[in-house]
Formats: structure tokens, sequence, C-alpha cells
């Protein structure tokens, strides 16, 4: 090959990777568009048509209770594990090196010796920094660690796709679910001061069931092993069987990006959203809507339904997606959508409460990464009594919020152009 041809195939080949770096950065997100009337959030054909849209069963919701902080779902987690006889799941984004993960991972290889099996999947990018090595006491023990996504020759192409779910099944019967993993962030705060702020739930019975279903996904993605033992899913039963009644409803909605780009938790945060007739009520670590989720938040205040969201402050453990999400207070500000920014510690909690009968708790953030890239799990429950339960947590929030106006959010000239920057980081991030 002569020079001349060399310098056209480096060319040409300089422009093919321009081409595809565009296509990832800048590639329109997916309209999701919602024509005609929907349902009431307080009946029966909300959830029907929520877990139509979702490919989730509806089970009874009797046993489910709010965790607020480090303080109570650590301990919480922790009398769990000690307590359980089959079997321990553990899924997580985050799991750091810290005094709660060496006083879990003592727990869980106390059990796996008395013959629990334990079973742990960590995402290998959200938790880099922690070495295998932590984990070899667990496999002593008898348990297994899987690392989710591991950067090899062969899983290049699934990088972007990380497992960020957050979640612990005991038993097969009882879960826990939420925004937190296990770092010193939500236990005594580390280096980063106060203990972040965040929303677990505890669930018994079919929805635990629904969890371990979520997790069995991933277990299968990272060591190839199908769970079927009757064991992990104590509460299966018969299509025939009917459900017991109950006053409450919930789903577990396990979800991952699909090739269309559409996934199940974006489906339902933009139903329940399209849904309201009186309140939304969000708190979200990083709340960067897309265009279609700000013509939601628009629309909603237009047919009077009071949007109010709390974002975390100054005290942000990713400043980028700050200036992102701050970026859009403008267009939102502009549009009556209340904001609030919490002032005492990294505000972590992702919920979504609306009419106050739909809550929504779980690991997907208000961006693109959790709607398109992650895989997910979110506990969407249709109660009044959980509903009112978050409302007040979040009216405790909001008295630690400043509320942000078109005059108070007035940005420097430094903070937009770093969020320029960010715009083309957006999408990933």
């Amino acid at each position: 090959m002569d020079l001349t041809a060399f310098h056209l195939v480096a060319v040409g080949a300089i422009v093919v990777l321009a081409a595809l770096l565009s296509v990832v950065l800048f590639e329109p997100g997916l309209a999701y568009r919602i024509r005609g009337e929907l349902p009431l959030c307080d009946g029966h054909e909300s959830r029907g048509l929520v877990a139509a849209l979702v490919d989730s069963a509806v089970m009874p919701a009797t046993e489910v209770e709010v965790l607020t902080n480090g303080r109570v779902f650590y301990p919480a987690e922790l009398r769990a594990v000690v307590e359980a006889r089959r079997s321990i799941h553990l899924e997580a984004y985050v799991f750091r090196r810290s005094a709660i993960a060496d006083r879990l991972l003592a727990a869980m290889e106390a059990r796996a010796r008395a013959g629990v099996k334990v079973r742990l999947i960590i995402d290998a990018i959200g938790s880099w920094p922690t070495l295998d090595s932590y984990f070899a006491g667990i496999r002593r023990a008898g348990g297994e660690v899987a690392w989710y996504q591991p950067v090899r020759w062969h899983t290049l192409k699934r990088f972007n796709n990380r497992t960020h779910r957050e979640l612990l099944v005991i038993d097969g019967a009882t879960g826990f679910i939420g925004g937190a993993g296990v770092a010193a962030w939500w236990d005594n705060g580390g280096r980063a001061g106060a203990p972040w702020r965040d929303t677990m739930i505890r669930v018994r019975g079919p929805l635990a069931s629904a969890l371990q279903s979520s997790f069995a996904e991933n277990w299968l993605e990272s060591t190839g092993e199908l769970l079927t033992m009757q064991q992990d899913f104590p509460f299966c039963r018969s299509p025939a069987e009917p459900p017991a009644p109950a006053a409450a409803h919930g789903l577990v909605v396990t979800s991952a990006p699909s090739a269309g780009r559409a996934t199940r938790a974006r489906m339902l945060f933009q139903v329940l959203l399209a849904s309201a007739r009186r309140s939304i009520s969000i708190a979200s670590p990083y709340f960067l809507p897309d265009v279609s989720v700000l013509r939601e938040l628009t629309a909603a205040v237009q047919r009077g339904v009071q949007v109010r969201i709390i974002v975390p402050g100054a005290l942000n453990n990713h400043p980028i997606a700050r200036r992102a999400s701050r970026r859009r207070y403008g267009a939102m500000l502009r549009a009556g959508v209340q904001l609030h920014e919490y002032q005492p510690a990294m505000m972590h909690a992702k919920v979504m409460v609306v009419d106050r009968v739909w809550s929504v708790v779980g690991s997907t953030n208000f961006d693109n990464r959790s709607f398109g890239l992650n895989d997910e799990v979110n506990l969407a429950v249709q109660d009044p009594s959980l509903a009112q339960h978050l409302e007040q947590t979040f009216e405790n929030d909001l008295d630690r919020c400043l509320t942000a106006s078109e005059a108070t959010w007035r940005r420097s000239t430094w903070e937009r152009m770093l969020a320029g920057a960010g715009a083309l980081l957006e999408r990933h991030q």
C-alpha cells in the first residue's frame, strides 16, 4: 500500500469513528407520548394499565415498611442476614470497603458456614475500588461472588450497561429495595461528611419473590447459572390459585435496556406522571429530565397538579450532574414546577409519590443512564397509607431545603461553561 492509499484509509477510519461517536453522544432520546385520557390513580384500572405496560404481576402489598437513612436500614438488613435460614442474595452497584461492608460480610460469612446459600452480584464499574480479595472470606465459607460485566474483550460492547440495582433478598421471603448500596456514605458519612439521605423499603411475602426474580436475572448473566430451587421462590403459586385479597397492591418493575431503547422503568414513570391529577412529589439525586419528561411535568402543572421536586444542593457527589440538572431549572421554574435543594447532606433518595396513591421507590434516577442504559429495579405500590408516609417524609425533607426561584437560580459564567461541557455527556451520566 502506497502512502497516499494509507492516508485515505486512515482518514476514512477516523471519519467512521467520528460518526459512531456522534451517534453515541448525540442520538436523540426516544420520544414518549401519551394520548387519550388515563384512569385515575386510585382505581383498579390504573394498576391494571401499569401492570400491562411493565409486564409485571400485581401482588398484595400488605407488608411494606419504609426505612429512612442508614441508621435504620443497615441494622434492619444486618438482622435479616443473621436470621437467614436458606439463602442470602445481595446485588449492588456500590459495594465499597467500609465498616458497614465489613459487618455485612462477617454476618454473611457466618451464615454461609451454617449452610445458608450466600450469593452476591457486584457491579464491576460501580464498585471498581473494591478488590476481589475483599470477598475471600465469603468464598472460603462456601458463598459465591460474581462481578457484573467485568471489563473483558468480550464485554466491551456492553460496557455501558451496568447493574444499578440495589437489593437484598433473604430466604426469598424478605426483601430490601431502594437507592442505597453498601458504603460509608450511608453509614457514618466517611470523608464525604454527613451520612447521605436515602430511603429503602422492606417487603415480605410475594413481592420479595419478585425481587428474587430480579436478582436471578442478573445472576444468570453473571454466572450462567439459572436459579430454580423451590426454596428460592417460596411464594410461587399455581396460576389457577387466586391471590389473597388486599387493600394495597404492588409490582416489582425489573428494567433493562432493549434494542429499541425503551425500558420498563421509563414506561412506569412516564405513565404515572401523565396520570397525576392532584400532586407529584419527586426526590432524586440526579434529576436530568429529557424533553419527554419535561413536557409531562409541564402538562401536569397546566392541569392543576402540584409538582414538587427535591434534588441535592451543593453537597453533591457528582458536581457535573448537578450543573447539568441546574441547566434545566429555568424551563421548569417558568412552567410552575417547584424545585427544592436539600442542604444537610447528599440527597440520594429515589422516591416518587403521585396523587398520594402511587409510590415508587427503587434504584432509578431521573436521567438517561437509568432510563436507557442501566439494569434497574423499582417497587411501585398503590396504597394511600404508604403514600401518606412517604409524603410526610417528603415534607420533613422540605424543611431542610432551599427553594429555587428564577432570581436565586442565576448561574455564574463558569457554571454555564461547565454545564455546557457536561451536556455532551448527559446521556451517559
